[in-house]
């Protein structure tokens, strides 16, 4: 699974950061691993330096092999916990469009 990490410029970004963001990334779709062709991980802050609570937007474009790609979005105070809640909505939803296939 390959996995892409874009910022804005508002978010610092380094090759900790993104490696730590991946592989919470990675953990959360380790199980679609299989089907998963690759995944790019968007991070934006919504308020810029006025900072606020939820503005950190984090959205999630995951492609799977054969089929139309899932994109999903969560909002929090930290980047971390933003990429969590995203992949967590993306699990839920790759749930829902696979077990649809399987059923037909």
């Amino acid at each position: 699974m390959f996995v892409q990490i874009r910022t804005d410029n508002h978010i610092k970004s380094d090759a900790g950061a993104n490696a730590r963001l991946e592989e919470k990334v990675r953990a959360k779709l380790r199980r679609f691993d299989q089907r998963i062709t690759g995944v790019e991980v968007h991070v934006a802050d919504m308020n810029g330096a006025k900072g606020g609570d939820g503005d950190k937007r984090v959205s999630l474009e995951v492609r799977v092999n054969g089929y139309d790609p899932v994109g999903v979005h969560a909002d929090a105070a930290r980047v971390d916990n933003a990429v969590a809640l995203a992949a967590d909505k993306a699990v839920r939803a790759l749930d829902h469009a696979l077990g649809k296939l399987k059923s037909h």
